[in-house]
């Protein structure tokens, strides 16, 4: 059994008793519509507002059938080196551009980069690959509006489907110029490292994973599919230099470092960084946790890094 008594901090475990206050480790039991109003109402309470300088403007982009809505953030100081399109997590069921909101008004503010937050399609509503086409179309639209390059970012669900949209675009004219993923579900081999010496963590435990795998799928078996589970593809050449950021204490935290073993395989760039006695979902920490305030740190240089075309690591 993994001791996280050793391995977490007391801030770590004041924020994971916070966040367990509103929205209980059974959430998965409740009903779809619950789990929303729950998550929903626990990003409320850790909002922590837009800093100076930052605004913010709702809008929607047109997909084949239906729109995507989209919050575009705007430095007054900007820097038009690059842009960031952000993808939240949630399990693929879960958030939308109100539960990330202040992290990509913090990520704009520190960047000055413009940072596009992508509302997606949620399962089960709509299952795979909705979820996908979404951020693939609003990479499109992104490539084609913006005459900078474009980094994605995003953060567990959101991780996974920005490297999805990573291995899809590889011959696209405006490929990605970088990607940071933070806390990815890259659809790694569950029957081996944290996915089993963290299958029982503070914040995801692997019950909860199997869980979002088959209300994504409907329960269909995708095995194989690249657009759901990148770390399926055969070849991982020619994809955009990576920064994968993982928490220790997580079940999803090996894929980060299969990932990047894969990329750097293929003789492309990629850095894998695991943060020591932290748990899935630490982004909204990153007010309260030093360690948490740290990675949001590292997530920060690292998006500006890579949006400068640069590589350091």
């Amino acid at each position: 059994m993994t001791d996280y008594k050793t391995l977490i901090d007391a801030e770590t475990w004041a924020f994971i008793e916070k966040t367990n206050s509103y929205y209980p480790p059974d959430t998965i039991d409740y009903t779809i519509t619950q789990q929303r109003e729950i998550y929903d109402r626990m990003c409320r309470e850790f909002f922590a507002g837009y800093p100076r300088g930052v605004t913010a403007e709702t809008s929607a982009i047109a997909a084949s059938g239906h729109s995507i809505p989209i919050r575009i953030y705007r430095n007054a100081t900007p820097n038009r080196a690059a842009m960031v399109l952000y993808v939240h997590g949630g399990g693929f069921i879960l958030g939308g551009l109100d539960s990330h909101d202040d992290v990509c008004a913090e990520l704009c503010a520190r960047t000055g980069f413009e940072v596009v937050s992508v509302d997606y399609r949620l399962a089960p509503e709509h299952l795979h690959p909705a979820a996908f086409d979404d951020a693939l179309s609003a990479f499109e639209w992104a490539a084609q509006t913006y005459d900078c390059p474009v980094v994605l970012c995003g953060d567990s669900a959101g991780g996974n489907l920005c490297a999805a949209v990573a291995h899809a675009t590889r011959g696209h004219a405006r490929r990605p110029i970088g990607q940071v993923l933070i806390y990815p579900g890259l659809g790694g081999d569950r029957s081996k490292g944290s996915y089993v010496t963290h299958a029982e963590a503070p914040m995801l435990t692997m019950r909860d994973l199997e869980f979002y795998k088959h209300i994504r799928t409907g329960g269909a078996d995708r095995t194989g599919d690249v657009t759901l589970s990148p770390l399926a593809d055969a070849d991982f050449a020619n994809l955009p230099p990576t920064v994968l950021i993982t928490a220790e204490c997580d079940p999803l935290s090996s894929d980060g470092e299969a990932y990047r073993d894969r990329v750097v395989a293929a003789d492309g760039r990629a850095w894998w960084h695991e943060e020591p006695g932290l748990v899935h979902g630490y982004l909204r920490a990153r007010n309260m946790v030093g360690r948490a305030r740290a990675s949001f740190s590292r997530i920060v240089d690292a998006v500006s890094t890579l949006g400068r075309g640069d590589w350091t690591w």
